[in-house]
């Protein structure tokens, strides 16, 4: 008990999912599907629950918005060859632009339950932009991973 009071770090892995990606409304990278990297959980323990993280930055017109679809697979192949849906979520607004418009920033979180996830995992985004061609958006993917059967992880 006294780790987990102390020192969270002890207890997850944060490993990148995904390269940085941008995307311009209309045009590069919108409502285009981000693939990230294929993790293997038997290098983290075998980890039973995650986080998928995307950090966003969005440069917004006034009442435009960014949405994110977000899904994780799951495979025993280590090319993922026979990947299987494991969750998705539904496209949802994460993003507005204020009044007159400007830059918003935040992290979209989906927590992952891996019970029943093979060894190897991917996590992908959409980002999708509202606007027709003037807004942007800079994203990225982490997955926390946490209660894995060892530690440390």
């Amino acid at each position: 008990m006294t780790t987990q009071l102390r020192n969270i770090g002890a207890l997850i892995s944060v490993l990148r999912a995904s390269a940085n990606v941008a995307a311009t409304a209309g045009g590069s990278g919108d409502n285009t599907e981000v693939v990230g990297a294929i993790i293997d959980r038997a290098e983290h323990g075998m980890p039973q629950s995650g986080v998928l993280a995307i950090p966003f930055s969005a440069t917004l017109a006034e009442g435009e918005t960014l949405s994110v679809l977000t899904e994780i697979e799951s495979g025993n192949e280590d090319d993922l060859g026979d990947a299987e849906t494991l969750t998705t979520t539904a496209a949802a607004v994460v993003a507005t632009g204020p009044s007159g418009g400007g830059t918003v920033t935040g992290t979209v979180q989906v927590d992952v339950a891996l019970m029943g996830a093979a060894r190897y995992v991917r996590a992908k985004f959409t980002p999708d932009l509202s606007a027709s061609g003037t807004d942007t958006a800079a994203l990225s993917s982490v997955l926390v991973l946490g209660g894995a059967d060892r530690l440390p992880q």
